[in-house]
């Protein structure tokens, strides 16, 4: 009996050091594509997908990521009051109980982000998704996810190939039998040394798991890079569940690097009839 996934968390809870000074005060995850925050788009993913409801591990200074999925009272009667639709912010409203907040209080890693999450989650399987990594495709990167999961079951993990000289910057796959977009992983490796790495095929962003992986977390081991690893803790349930890798149809744009955000922006706004034009004509006079 595969559980169905109604909920999801978001680990927001990072200081966002390679955009300072914009980070500064602003949460990395409000940083935009074109005209929708990061966050935005994460969470319209999710909602495609089916999920119920939002869980949102949160730090310091990340108030903006609450007040953007809230009720802005003075900016809507404002709005209404000049006659301007508020179709524009429908998507920004999150009902109640469909959205929950709980803080990290301390950056000790991805791992330890999603277990300060356990008490929402509870005993049912959940998605996390992480907004740096900005996914372009039709259907989006979790609903392909969830079609998987709906066959197998277990968990899954998003899956991206990478050259061979950068598999050093990622959790990869050892995989085992392939069917199409989808891997059995037979293990999970951190950042593997150069040259050792069992396969060219990366972790990125997105991921389906069961909630026992609250348990090997609570453990609180610490990995690579002194922090308590997500990928580590996945590692240790192979072989317990079914544990596969979906290879994404379509598009990531890594946007916790600055290129990777400007190359974001620029694919989204030529895709955009309103702005493209504008920045074609920009970009062939340069």
């Amino acid at each position: 009996m595969i559980k169905p996934l109604r909920k999801a968390v978001f680990p927001v809870g990072g200081l966002g050091t390679r955009f300072l000074p914009a980070t500064k005060a602003m949460p990395k995850e409000m940083l935009p594509i074109v005209d929708r925050p990061l966050i935005q788009y994460a969470v319209d993913e999710a909602m495609e997908a089916g999920i119920e409801q939002m869980i949102f591990v949160t730090g310091r200074g990340k108030s903006a990521i609450e007040d953007h999925f809230d009720i802005a009272f003075e900016l809507e009667t404002t709005m209404s009051e000049r006659g301007k639709s508020l179709e524009i912010l429908e998507a920004t409203r999150l009902k109640p109980g469909a959205v929950a907040y709980v803080r990290q209080q301390e950056p000790m890693g991805l791992g330890h982000a999603v277990w300060c999450a356990r008490d929402i989650v509870g005993d049912e399987p959940f998605a996390v998704l992480l907004a740096d990594d900005f996914m372009v495709g039709k259907p989006g990167c979790l609903k392909q996810m969830v079609e998987a999961y709906n066959r197998t079951g277990g968990n899954l993990i998003c899956a991206e190939e990478v050259p061979d000289d950068q598999t050093h910057r990622y959790g990869i796959i050892t995989p085992g039998t392939r069917d199409g977009s989808l891997t059995e992983v037979k293990g999970l490796v951190e950042k593997p040394a150069p040259g050792t790495a069992p396969s060219n095929l990366s972790v990125i962003g997105r991921y389906i798991l069961q909630p026992e992986v609250m348990r090997v977390l609570e453990g609180q081991e610490k990995g690579a890079g002194g922090e308590i690893q997500l990928t580590d803790a996945m590692a240790r349930m192979i072989g317990d569940q079914p544990f596969h890798g979906v290879t994404f149809a379509g598009t990531r744009y890594d946007c916790g690097d600055k290129a990777g955000f400007i190359q974001a922006n620029i694919a989204v706004a030529l895709d955009r009839e309103d702005i493209a034009p504008a920045v074609r004509g920009f970009i062939a006079s340069r």
